[in-house]
């Protein structure tokens, strides 16, 4: 699908300019970095809808990269390395990875990889379009929200706050994870950032803080929403 975003975080640059061509060819917008820092940043900042991951950075071990960006973002990760053994590969799919290639690799092989996780994220995505309960509804592919009916109007971090609760039902989101979500893994100690946002939800959501209808404080932890919620496919009746 042309348009998308694919991030490359790879240490060799012969590969990194390899992978921007092809990729590019096939109309994908490409960022790349040799840096596992750079790229969770750019994670944040590009929101890429594929990661292509090297485990062999110069400043940070591909497993830790994973780990650390699975703490905010499910964008899907495919590891691109020339470690064969099977425990690595073991480690970097438990860690969150959700594709292993190994180095040499062929472009129409890794191409076809990446079309198969992307789909399977459009579909997952698709099927998961409207959220409702207790009055609020959630138009996933609209971006629209409403409450009792009245349509509600949320700025985009609003908006990403109640979409990151809304996506994992029944779940505590903590500070950090909200935090990098939304602003980035540079503001994930900024706990102020997140009460004033909080507070702005609510408020539009017409949501009490001593009595909530829909987000609880969870003191010294995080957020969740008021009950344990469901995701439900548009397409059934």
């Amino acid at each position: 699908m042309a348009n998308e975003t694919i991030l490359v975080v790879e240490d060799e640059a012969q590969i990194r300019k390899f992978l921007r061509i092809s990729l590019e060819a096939h109309h994908y917008t490409v960022h790349e970095t040799r840096l596992g820092a750079e790229g969770l940043a750019l994670c944040a900042t590009a929101q890429p809808h594929l990661v292509i991951l090297d485990l062999g950075l110069p400043d940070l071990d591909g497993q830790q990269f994973i780990s650390r960006l699975r703490e905010w973002s499910n964008v899907p990760i495919i590891v691109l390395s020339v470690r064969a053994d099977e425990t690595q590969k073991v480690a970097a799919l438990d860690a969150g990875a959700n594709d292993y290639v190994t180095k040499p690799f062929g472009i129409s092989e890794l191409m076809a990889r990446i079309r198969v996780v992307l789909r399977d994220t459009r579909q997952s995505t698709a099927t998961q379009s409207l959220f409702e309960s207790q009055g609020l509804q959630v138009d996933l592919s609209q971006r629209k929200v409403s409450v009792d009916g009245n349509p509600i109007h949320l700025t985009k971090k609003e908006y990403e706050l109640l979409r990151l609760l809304i996506a994992q039902p029944g779940q505590v989101l903590t500070h950090r994870q909200i935090l990098g979500e939304v602003w980035g893994p540079a503001q994930q100690e900024e706990t102020h950032y997140l009460r004033v946002l909080v507070g702005q939800l609510r408020n539009k959501l017409g949501d009490d803080p001593a009595n909530p209808r829909f987000v609880i404080t969870v003191q010294g932890v995080g957020y969740r929403l008021a009950i344990p919620l469901a995701l439900n496919d548009q397409s059934q009746p």
